[in-house]
């Protein structure tokens, strides 16, 4: 894998627990060669992430809203920062540039980065791995949701299983590379066409 889309909180007023796991995730990356794709911001775990992965010797793009400009920081860091026109704008790159997806904790923002890749590997817009590093249980609450809805059949089981949750970013990330592209049998993964 040579690229790797990350998805995390642009936020200052996170609790500080969340770093530690978003510095390993960027220093990872650069030990692996895999290029930090991400929302551009300097602040927040955007930040520890961006700035763990160029400390440690690797390449980092981000892509942000001119928008967002300020209020995120653009990071000044990055080998190549773009600056799109809408948000619309800087999903679609962070998801064209990327080999591999990986969800960190984060809010609202996060979590429609997250659902829109979902959405786009059942559509089969791309075939790429996606992955959730649910640290300090943050994401319990969606994997108890995803339980739900497959438990009622608004979800499926395989398109649960598309995502690859974990608690540690060494192992996650190796499973994100070692992935095998999985074709979309409609008849499994649509809802609407289940008996």
């Amino acid at each position: 894998m040579r690229s790797m889309t990350i998805y995390c909180s642009a936020s200052e007023g996170i609790d500080p627990q969340f770093k530690p796991a978003a510095r390993r995730t960027g220093a990872l990356l650069a030990e692996r060669g895999i290029e930090l794709i991400y929302g551009g911001g300097a602040v927040g775990l955007m930040g520890e992430t961006a700035r763990a992965c160029k400390e440690a010797g690797g390449r980092v793009t981000g892509v942000i809203t001119r928008h967002l400009l300020d209020s995120e920081q653009g990071w000044t860091g990055c080998d190549e920062l773009l600056v799109v026109d809408s948000m619309r704008e800087r999903k679609q790159e962070m998801i064209e540039r990327a080999e591999g997806f990986l969800t960190l904790p984060g809010g609202l923002g996060t979590y429609e980065e997250f659902f829109e890749t979902l959405v786009g590997r059942l559509l089969m817009e791309h075939q790429r791995p996606i992955g959730v590093l649910n640290d300090q249980g943050h994401f319990d609450p969606l994997i108890e949701m995803f339980r739900h809805g497959v438990e009622h059949r608004f979800i499926t089981e395989p398109t649960w299983q598309l995502v690859h949750f974990g608690t540690d970013p060494e192992q996650l990330i190796d499973e994100l590379c070692r992935a095998e592209t999985v074709e979309i049998d409609p008849d499994q993964f649509y809802p609407a066409r289940s008996s």
